[in-house]
């Protein structure tokens, strides 16, 4: 495993407690970082905490479709751990399995809330203070299906397409200074996000893999720890793809 020194760096990732963001935050803090775990369920969290069992973990309940939450999280986050360096936004869902013509109204927007809303919020709260230090290191988790619209999951495709566009746009904002905005489209990771979806909604997104397998969550906190990393100096507002050969463009 290749190290990267993070070592006096807060980071936080949201989602943090379960699946990828639990996996990305275990390999930061290996490389030394402060951690602050953001997610929804207070049940997870505290399973997460005894599992990294590190002082250097601290971890906050937040919904992130409220950004009066997310403020109150980055000021307490601040408060404990000190100013954060760097971000990783995992926190999504998948929503229902219907086609768009049968797609309630009411799941769309609770999918679009989380999903592309909550990427809004915490980049809105976390980056300016970034730029004010001049550094930073962002990685918004975005989806293969984004880039490629999957079928009977249009509210994830349609939000995980706008976190692709709000990262390239906040890349460039961004450019002038030392933060590095990026986004990566994984396949699917067999993680506790599966039970959200139909076993017809998963055969179809492994026939689609040409690899033939999903992806591992430590795979793609392998990709994340070098775009958090000081090393990745250059690229921002770019878009990684973990797809296992699916991804087209």
């Amino acid at each position: 495993m290749v190290h990267y020194d993070y070592e006096g760096r807060t980071a936080v990732v949201t989602g943090g407690a379960q699946g990828i963001g639990f996996a990305i935050g275990k390999r930061l803090l290996a490389g030394g970082a402060k951690l602050c775990i953001w997610d929804a369920d207070p049940e997870a969290i505290e399973v997460a905490k005894a599992a990294f069992a590190s002082d250097a973990v601290s971890a906050v309940q937040v919904d992130v479709t409220d950004y009066a939450q997310v403020e109150d999280a980055a000021a307490l986050t601040e408060a404990v751990s000190g100013p954060v360096a760097m971000l990783v936004h995992s926190a999504g869902i998948a929503g229902a399995n219907k086609p768009v013509a049968d797609y309630e109204i009411s799941e769309w927007r609770r999918v679009l809330g989380v999903n592309l809303d909550g990427a809004f919020h915490v980049n809105r709260a976390l980056v300016p203070g970034m730029v004010k230090r001049n550094y930073g290191r962002v990685v918004n988790i975005a989806s293969i299906a984004g880039k490629e619209g999957n079928p009977n999951a249009s509210a994830y495709s349609a939000s995980k397409a706008g976190v692709i566009a709000l990262t390239k746009s906040l890349g460039k904002e961004t450019a002038a200074s030392n933060v590095a905005v990026n986004a990566i489209t994984p396949a699917a990771a067999r993680t506790k996000i599966f039970e959200q979806m139909s076993q017809q909604h998963i055969d179809y997104m492994l026939s689609k893999i040409p690899r033939g397998r999903f992806v591992e969550v430590d795979e793609v906190a392998a990709m994340v720890a070098w775009l958090v990393s000081e090393e990745n100096s250059f690229t921002t507002g770019a878009v990684f793809d973990l797809s296992g050969g699916r991804a087209t463009y």
